[in-house]
């Protein structure tokens, strides 16, 4: 299914990119410095898995396209911010980041704060800034409310502080699936239900039902990259590898193993498929994601 449907995915992933293009600050203007280090983090890179669960989805419940291209970039912004944070010396300290230098280390560190800042707050600008007449003010309200829980306290945020507090420490199975829903998953399952609310129409048993399925599939992706931080390499990943380990990390292959959290994705993508059974519309492309989260090799 994943070669059958690769053509959407190179699509996706070439319209966000143009969009992002588009939407970020050119390098001229304003602190040139600061427009070209945004830039440098958000763009020609990653895999742009968020962007492409927002378009499915809101493909999935016959929303247009063009309607689609903000929410889209909102998430892969946030995502970007995320990652600059992450990387800073005071929380993960890394140097490798897509297969380029960390964005402290390829301008400073300071830069580095302020890119996570100018990104965050572009996301919500870009979902604000959103007009068409196949979306309310209301549903719009909701949709930046519903971005805002995901990367905040409630959400990654949050996460990312639990993940922090539970290094050099042992967690339980349930701690840490907690913790990842939120570091996370609630990002992903933001990009779906912000592509199904991209328009009018959308059916409250579908949302519903996509709601679980992003669930599952937030958390099949961040045990896959527990799994592949120890056994791809650093070239593969485009990141440090072995570097939760390193950092002693609360991972899934610490806790259970490697098989055991290898058997925990595909059950998370069984479920997020079953999920989808209840979905009045074709969720061909969803499935095709579910597949290219749990077999992806960096």
């Amino acid at each position: 299914m994943i070669n059958k449907l690769s053509a959407p995915f190179c699509d996706y992933k070439s319209r966000v990119e143009s969009a992002l293009d588009k939407l970020l600050p050119v390098a001229n203007s304003g602190p040139v410095h600061l427009m070209e280090a945004m830039r440098y983090a958000s763009l020609d890179g990653g895999k742009r898995i968020r962007a492409m669960l927002v378009y499915a989805a809101g493909q999935t419940v016959d929303h247009d396209m063009n309607d689609l291209d903000p929410a889209a970039c909102a998430v892969e912004l946030i995502h970007a911010y995320s990652l600059v944070h992450d990387d800073l010396p005071a929380m993960d300290n890394d140097t490798l980041r897509r297969g380029k230098p960390t964005c402290h280390i390829a301008y400073d560190e300071a830069t580095g704060i302020l890119v996570g800042d100018g990104l965050q707050s572009l996301a919500f600008e870009t979902l604000a800034g959103h007009s068409s007449v196949n979306l309310r003010p209301e549903k719009q309200l909701q949709m930046i409310k519903l971005l805002a829980n995901a990367a905040g306290h409630a959400g990654m945020v949050g996460g990312q502080a639990r993940d922090m507090a539970a290094q050099g420490r042992k967690l339980t199975l349930d701690q840490l699936t907690e913790l990842h829903l939120g570091k996370t998953g609630a990002l992903i399952k933001a990009s779906v239900l912000l592509g199904a609310l991209s328009g009018e129409g959308s059916n409250p048993a579908d949302i519903e039902a996509l709601d679980e399925y992003a669930t599952r599939i937030g958390l099949a992706f961040q045990i896959i990259d527990d799994v592949l931080d120890e056994e791809a390499d650093t070239k593969t990943l485009g990141k440090n590898s072995g570097a939760d380990r390193t950092l002693s990390k609360a991972t899934f292959p610490a806790t259970i193993g490697i098989e055991k959290s290898r058997r925990m994705a595909r059950h998370c993508q069984a479920q997020a498929l079953s999920a989808l059974d209840n979905v009045r519309a074709d969720t061909q492309i969803l499935k095709a994601i579910a597949d290219l989260v749990v077999g992806r090799k960096h």
